[in-house]
């Protein structure tokens, strides 16, 4: 496991301890979780851009008209 030391406003800071306190977390323990969501989330963009950039955006919007046309199918419009 490695260190990282960031420089935040002491606000920011205190507002932190705070919100992991709320939570019943070390402030450690809350950045770990918050830096888990933001890799998570980029992550996930990066798959989809990815996943974008190979796609067919024609038949993408074909498959989208199809699921709206589902939808008002099904609640009778």
């Amino acid at each position: 496991m490695a260190t990282l030391t960031i420089r935040l406003p002491d606000s920011h800071r205190d507002r932190l301890k705070a919100m992991a306190a709320q939570r019943g977390l070390s402030l450690n323990k809350l950045m770990e979780e918050l830096s888990v969501r933001a890799l998570t989330e980029h992550d996930t963009e990066m798959r989809f851009r990815m996943r974008a950039a190979r796609g067919d955006s024609a038949r993408g919007l074909q498959l989208l008209d199809e699921l709206d046309h589902r939808h008002a199918e099904v609640r009778g419009h």
